[in-house]
């Protein structure tokens, strides 16, 4: 059973940026595509970001400028860079892979965005 370890998250005035990390406890090469999601209350949970193993990327469109996502093969960990950020970017932040999660998620890291 794969495993998801999220961090990086708390409270930031807007504009300001964060960085989130996950470790992943098997090889993220033989997983595939990553991605990062994110829950809000009463909302679904929504695919936010997305690179290949290779270089391909894919953002949600609120997110497309200000929003990178990274990975390092070689440590299993996956990463994502959010500057300018706005308080519609509240949310629990999860890694997983990107199409077809796994059903084994993180406990998620919760990013607040208020002044």
């Amino acid at each position: 059973q794969v495993q998801f370890v999220e961090s990086g998250g708390g409270l930031v005035q807007p504009g300001g940026s964060l960085r989130l990390s996950c470790a992943v406890s098997r090889s993220i090469i033989s997983i595939g595509t990553m991605g990062w999601f994110r829950q809000s209350p009463g909302k679904q949970r929504e695919l936010v970001a997305s690179r290949t193993n290779g270089e391909t990327t894919s953002y949600l469109d609120s997110v497309k400028g200000r929003f990178t996502i990274s990975r390092d093969n070689t440590k299993n960990t996956v990463s994502l860079q959010m500057n300018t950020l706005k308080p519609e970017d509240t949310a629990v932040y999860y890694c997983n892979r990107a199409w077809a999660p796994y059903s084994s998620w993180g406990q998620g890291t919760q990013v607040t965005v208020s002044s």
